[in-house]
């Protein structure tokens, strides 16, 4: 059975969260409100369509400023490798962000992965202010931006072996879901606390590494 590889971008393609870092950039004066948000979401108070949208509402900035902001973070240097040995043996790679697609459609084009799938947030630049969009909301849990629950589902209907690859906590509703769950951060005690099994990993070589012994130990004899 091929695998899908449906992975988080912001802490796990990308290193940096570069979500997170743009809304600090262009919101500096709201780290206050940010953090009582974001501590509202972890325990469950919000969902991570509202966090996303009360966080974009102090962000100041227009479409140059936040490409040239994002441009200055790197992609995993192992992550290009292992999605094109992943989908040379038949597998799938997806990258399943809630963050923003201008950045990640950038970061993919320019390391030559523009063809790979992706589903994210969207971000709509007016009057000098980043709206976010949520094209990919109404088949998940309704509390996520993008639930990544979604996704898991229609490759395993597709006939796949589902591997979600992540760092935190927005890939709960995903991890959940999934066949396999290869994780660090955040994401990797909760999925223990919960009873979820999880592979430990610290960059995609890692990923890669992993990926092949299973590709292998599933060969016919």
């Amino acid at each position: 059975m091929p695998r899908a590889y449906l992975c988080d971008f912001d802490g796990t393609v990308s290193p940096s969260d570069i979500g997170a870092a743009l809304i600090r950039r262009f919101a500096p004066d709201h780290e206050d409100e940010r953090r009582t948000l974001l501590a509202r979401w972890l325990d469950g108070g919000i969902g991570h369509r509202e966090l996303t949208e009360r966080e974009c509402e102090p962000v100041a900035v227009g479409p140059e400023q936040a490409l040239e902001f994002t441009r200055g973070f790197r992609l995993d240097p192992h992550f290009e490798p292992f999605a094109r040995e992943a989908l040379g043996r038949g597998d799938a790679v997806m990258i399943v962000s809630e963050g923003f697609d201008f950045y990640i459609r950038d970061q993919l084009e320019r390391a030559g992965l523009g063809a790979l799938p992706r589903a994210a947030n969207g971000a709509r630049f007016e009057g000098g202010r980043l709206v976010p969009e949520f094209p990919h909301g109404a088949e998940g849990c309704g509390r996520c931006g993008n639930c990544k629950a979604q996704h898991v589902r229609r490759y395993r209907a597709l006939g796949f072996h589902t591997v979600l690859v992540g760092d935190g906590f927005s890939d709960r509703c995903g991890a959940r879901a999934a066949d396999d769950v290869f994780a660090r951060g955040a994401l990797l005690p909760w999925c223990r606390g919960e009873g979820i099994r999880a592979r430990a990993f610290d960059d995609f070589r890692d990923v890669a590494d992993l990926a092949r012994r299973i590709a292998v130990a599933a060969r016919p004899a």
